[in-house]
């Protein structure tokens, strides 16, 4: 059976994410969205919210578990025997970035790969950055999310 993760903020999780998570899904006998509880930017929604969020967005896929973590996400996965890590590209910056972690993760724990998903093209502009600067600006922000998203969206923004 192999299992991958699928590792990220989420802050908040939007249709981009979604369009990987149940991509990568299809591909793996189970896929764990691991949503990082401390990362190092301001954060809009708290882990829960996030979780919740991104359970809410995915609930129809059975292969999928969602569970918050902390420290490197490498060594995560290596605690809980997974061998590969999924993250979704939307363009070459993305990938510049990609590969250097790449490479680091690969020097701690070899035994790990990458899976490099290439975004649908309707969501290649999309991030959470410019969800929630639209969302703040009370922009159309229905396309990209979830309605049970848009509302938290719109609560936290009123």
């Amino acid at each position: 059976m192999t299992r991958a993760i699928y590792p990220g903020s989420f802050d908040p999780f939007h249709h981009g994410h979604r369009d990987i998570a149940r991509r990568a899904a299809a591909l793996f006998d189970e896929l764990i969205v691991t949503v990082f509880d401390a990362p190092a930017k301001r954060l809009l929604f708290s882990t829960d919210e996030r979780i919740q969020l991104a359970r809410e967005a995915l609930q129809d896929v059975q292969n999928i578990s969602i569970v918050s973590y902390s420290g490197l996400t490498v060594k995560w996965a290596e605690r809980h025997g997974v061998r590969v890590i999924v993250r979704g590209l939307r363009n070459v910056d993305d990938l510049s970035f990609e590969s250097r972690i790449d490479m680091a993760n690969r020097y701690m724990a070899p035994q790990i790969e990458t899976c490099y998903l290439l975004c649908s093209t309707q969501f290649a502009y999309l991030s959470s950055t410019i969800l929630k600067e639209v969302a703040s600006l009370d922009g159309d922000i229905s396309g990209w999310v979830t309605p049970h998203t848009a509302q938290a969206l719109r609560r936290r923004f009123a």
